[in-house]
C-alpha cells in the first residue's frame, strides 16, 4: 500500500524545524530516521499531511563523552553500536547492534525511537535501566526529562506540540558497574516476544550495590521489576537469587498472545531473560569481557 500524499518540507536547522512544525498544525510530522514512521504511513495508520525532514539539520548527530555519554538525536543506531566510547556501557552497544536489520541499524535513530514511544521498541528499557535523560527543544526553550517522565504510555511522551527530542544523555557508571539487554526474536526483522534490560553496581566485595531491571516489550511500557532489584540489593547474587529474580519476572510479566507466541511462553522467556541478562550483567561488573546477543527461536 502506498502513504497518502504529502507535501515534504526539509529543515535547515532545530529552530526553522519548530516553526514549520508550529505553522503547519496537527497534520504535520518530523522525519527523522523514518524507521517507524515510513511503515506506519504505508499502511496508512499515520496520514499526515506534512513531513518536515530533520535529516538535513547539522551537527545533530554525534557522540560526546564526558561525565555522561550523549547522544545527538539523529545518531543512527549502527553509529552507537560501532562507537569505542559506547563500550564504557556495554548494555548500548548490546541495543543498538541487536535493533532489526543493518538497513534499519543505519536508517533509524535513537531520538525518533524514543519520540515513537513504541511499546514492542528496543530503547526504552535499556535507557530506563541507565538513569537516561532527554533534552528537548520548542519555541519556549530547551526542557530535560528523566527518561521514565518522558515516556508517558504506549506511542505516548511528554513532547508538547512543535517540540522535538535534540539529546540523550547517559550517566557513565561508577567502578564494578555493569549490565546487559538481551531480547528474544523469531528473527532479526520483527518485534521481540520480551526483552529484559538490567544495569547493577557492585560494592568491593561484589555484593550488589544497586540494581535496575526492566521488562520490555510485554506492557504499554516499559516495566520495572522492583522486587528483583530489592531481591538482589546487598547480597552475594549467586544461584538463588537469580532464581529469585527469574520468579520475580514471571510475577510482574502480564503479557498476551499474539503471533509472536503465547502469554505463558513470553512469560516464561521473560524469565529465562532476565536470568541470562543478570549474568551477563554480573561479569562485566566483575571485569570480564562478556558478549551479548539475542536470542532468536
Amino acid at each position: 500500500m502506498y502513504p497518502r500524499a504529502f507535501a515534504y518540507h526539509r529543515a535547515k536547522s532545530y529552530p526553522e524545524a519548530i516553526s514549520l512544525l508550529g505553522e503547519l498544525g496537527e497534520d504535520a510530522k518530523f522525519l527523522a530516521g523514518g524507521q517507524s514512521l515510513i511503515p506506519l504511513m504505508k499502511l496508512r495508520l499515520s496520514t499526515p499531511a506534512h513531513l518536515v525532514d530533520l535529516n538535513f539539520v547539522p551537527e545533530t548527530s554525534y557522540i560526546r563523552s564526558d561525565g555522561s555519554l550523549r547522544f545527538g538525536a539523529m545518531t543512527r543506531h549502527s553509529e552507537i553500536a560501532a562507537c569505542a566510547d559506547v563500550e564504557r556501557i556495554p548494555i548500548l552497544r548490546d541495543c543498538a547492534a541487536g535493533i532489526a536489520d543493518p538497513q534499519v541499524r543505519h536508517m533509524g535513530t535513537i531520538g525518533g525511537s524514543i519520540a515513537e514511544a513504541d511499546p514492542t521498541g528496543d530503547w526504552a528499557p535499556v535507557l530506563q535501566a541507565t538513569g537516561a535523560t532527554v533534552k528537548t527543544l520548542s519555541a519556549n526553550g530547551e526542557r530535560r526529562l528523566d527518561i521514565s517522565a518522558f515516556i508517558l504510555d504506549a506511542y505516548t511522551t511528554a513532547l508538547l506540540p512543535a517540540e522535538l527530542i535534540t539529546e540523550i544523555s547517559i550517566p557513565v557508571p561508577q567502578s564494578r558497574s555493569g549490565g546487559a539487554y538481551i531480547a528474544l526474536k523469531r528473527c532479526a526483522p520483527v518485534y521481540a516476544s520480551a526483552s529484559v534490560a538490567v544495569q547493577l553496581t557492585l560494592n568491593e566485595d561484589h555484593t550488589c550495590q544497586q540494581a535496575r531491571m526492566y521488562l520490555g516489550v510485554l506492557g504499554l511500557t516499559a516495566t520495572r521489576i522492583t522486587a528483583a532489584e530489592e531481591l538482589l540489593r546487598g547480597q552475594a547474587i549467586g544461584d538463588h537469587q537469580m532464581e529469585g529474580v527469574r520468579e520475580a519476572v514471571m510475577d510482574v510479566a502480564e503479557p498476551m498472545s499474539d503471533m509472536r507466541g503465547s502469554a505463558e511462553y513470553k512469560r516464561h522467556a521473560a524469565g529465562a531473560l532476565a536470568k541470562l541478562a543478570l549474568d551477563a550483567g554480573l561479569r562485566r561488573a566483575r571485569g570480564e569481557h562478556v558478549e551479548v546477543t539475542h536470542l532468536y527461536a
